[in-house]
């Protein structure tokens, strides 16, 4: 066997754990390429053997998962089940009430350009926050963005497509800037910081959104729900993964680190219900005054 067979071979093998890693957690492939920020090729690839697997991308495509990258190469894969070109689980094409919008251009995680939604999405968030799903029509939403019912159609199957898509379209940016937040940390402390001032600017910034996020997950039907709940969850584990870290050094004090990661999350997803843009708090006020309640949730020594 050549040099290049063994890499050939060994790419197959963690590939191999990758995807039984994946199906494990319950995990589509363009889920867990949405959450590591890859497009679903990329990750059919290397789950195939194709690509090769960095460090660094197996250490991201573990906390998406909620592994540890030693349980991920723990698994075992039995000599017949490593996947050929042939037999790969290439991605289909998704309908399009299933389609997993582009993450968006994002000059820097602190800095927010207006909402830049299609005129029938916009339409269709106007008359949500308005007088909620349940209350919204399509006729409703059409003559808000001034076309035809049938002219809505053409874009959107359903109601339940346009808030699939509103909620989409958030998950993917409010995961892009927590990756870029995270990365700018230096240790677990000052990555948990980061991860929560993001959380309270993008839920002051991001406000309407971030209100029917919280407002409208009830209105889905269970595979959608479902769908946003995993994004919701990655979001959260990267905050406790840096909690545990922390506590692990002895930084943070705290005796329930679980409960308090996800308090500290709770109080950034509840500020859409009451920070208002012409209050006396701008987001960057309130951002720094949530890492402080933060740390002190962590009972940490500054």
């Amino acid at each position: 066997m050549t040099t290049t067979d063994k890499a050939g071979s060994a790419d197959e093998s963690l590939g191999a754990q990758v995807r039984a890693a994946r199906r494990t957690k319950g995990f589509t492939q363009r889920l867990l390429a949405h959450a590591i920020g890859v497009s679903a090729a990329t990750l059919s690839q290397i789950e195939n053997g194709q690509t090769g697997l960095s460090v660094s991308r197996l250490a991201l495509i573990a906390d998406a998962l909620g592994l540890t990258v030693q349980e991920i190469l723990d698994i075992v894969v039995e000599p017949g089940s490593l996947p050929s070109v042939r037999q790969a689980e290439e991605p289909r094409p998704a309908p399009r009430a299933e389609k997993t919008p582009a993450v968006p251009e994002i000059t820097h995680w602190r800095h927010y350009e207006p909402l830049n939604f299609d005129p029938v999405l916009r339409a269709a968030l106007d008359e949500i926050l308005e007088i909620g799903y349940h209350g919204a029509t399509v006729r409703g939403i059409a003559a808000r963005c001034g076309l035809s019912v049938s002219g809505i159609y053409h874009y959107y199957t359903s109601k339940q497509q346009m808030l699939l898509t509103i909620l989409d379209l958030t998950m993917t940016e409010l995961l892009a800037r927590a990756r870029a937040a995270r990365n700018e940390g230096r240790d677990p402390v000052e990555r948990f910081s980061l991860l929560i001032e993001h959380l309270a600017l993008f839920h002051t910034h991001r406000r309407e959104l971030g209100f029917v996020g919280a407002s409208e997950m009830r209105s889905f039907d269970a595979g959608n729900r479902r769908k946003i709940a995993q994004l919701r969850t990655i979001q959260q584990r990267m905050v406790d993964h840096e909690v545990e870290a922390a506590v692990r050094q002895g930084r943070f004090r705290t005796d329930h680190p679980h409960e308090a990661a996800r308090a500290a999350v709770t109080m950034c997803t509840a500020l859409p219900t009451w920070w208002r843009s012409d209050g006396p708090l701008s987001p960057e006020q309130v951002a720094e005054q949530y890492v402080s309640f933060a740390l002190d949730l962590m009972r940490f020594d500054r």
